[in-house]
């Protein structure tokens, strides 16, 4: 698997098809993070917090400020905003 980000920090929009909807199974939380800005940023956040265990997938919206999650249960709201913060932004709470 790759990064949506190329090396100069630009993010690559592939054609994806695939919707929150398309998760028959799973549980879809949407958080509010400060201090993303760029490409960099979502990679980091994605990448941090796709690692976590029950994490299916997580979608970085940069100028929104949103980061939604989708977890195969209840989200781990601590290990979400712990992986967050490892990657260097603030999660400030649920959207």
């Amino acid at each position: 698997m790759g990064s949506c980000c190329t090396p100069d920090n630009s993010c690559s929009t592939t054609g994806g098809e695939a919707t929150a909807t398309a998760v028959a199974e799973g549980t879809v939380t949407v958080y509010a993070v400060s201090g993303m800005t760029c490409g960099h940023c979502k990679s980091a956040i994605t990448q941090s917090v796709s690692a976590l265990d029950g994490v299916i997938s997580v979608d970085v919206d940069v100028d929104g400020g949103l980061v939604t999650v989708t977890t195969g249960g209840a989200p781990d709201d601590a290990a979400i905003t712990a992986a967050v913060d490892e990657a260097g932004y603030e999660l400030t709470g649920r959207a």
